[in-house]
């Protein structure tokens, strides 16, 4: 995935009102939402595929968390903030959707793939379990991790990002890190 494959996303046709933005007001928030999505819906499509393990629904909740910030745009007290919302928006649609299929599954747990013997496949393996791993951390563990490593965001975007102060985020990954360690060490 590119970022050319990426289109700009068609907010005119399906948002009320947005033919008279055009017209009035030159189209800012449609442009703004535009670049901002050029320029980091890869990024934020991979972190809700790392949350979700499934790239339709990813490519859905950051559609959706643009489509939300487009809707608030005049909200905004600033547009350095658009793109901390867009973020938050996306880890509460994983969120979302997390629970939903949780519910549909009523605590069924995913196989694993059957090892082949090849070095190449092994490794594939290993990422498989960690992410699988990563995907039963507790929601807050898990976020801290991929926006962390991920997205190699600083302590302090990820405490703005979610909204909790920065010694917390340390410790979260710190005892996310360990869970992950302790149960790789199981197996």
């Amino acid at each position: 995935m590119d970022d050319d494959s990426l289109p700009a996303p068609r907010l005119a046709p399906f948002l009320p009102g947005a033919a008279e933005l055009d017209g009035a007001s030159g189209g800012a928030p449609e442009d703004a939402v535009t670049a901002l999505y050029r320029a980091h819906a890869l990024g934020l499509i991979r972190l809700a595929y790392v949350m979700l393990g499934d790239r339709a629904a990813a490519e859905d909740v950051v559609q959706d968390a643009f489509f939300g910030l487009y809707q608030r745009w005049e909200r905004l007290s600033c547009s350095e903030k658009a793109l901390p919302y867009v973020r938050s928006s996306v880890l509460n649609g994983c969120r979302s959707v997390l629970r939903r299929k949780l519910a549909r599954e009523t605590g069924s747990q995913d196989l694993l793939s059957v090892i082949s013997a090849e070095t190449a496949a092994l490794a594939v393996e290993e990422r498989r379990e960690v992410m699988r791993l990563l995907r039963r951390l507790p929601d807050r563990q898990r976020e801290v991790l991929v926006l962390r490593f991920y997205l190699e965001l600083s302590d302090a975007e990820i405490a703005r990002d979610m909204g909790i102060r920065q010694g917390t985020v340390r410790s979260t990954a710190h005892r996310a890190l360990a869970a992950i360690g302790r149960a790789l060490k199981e197996t």
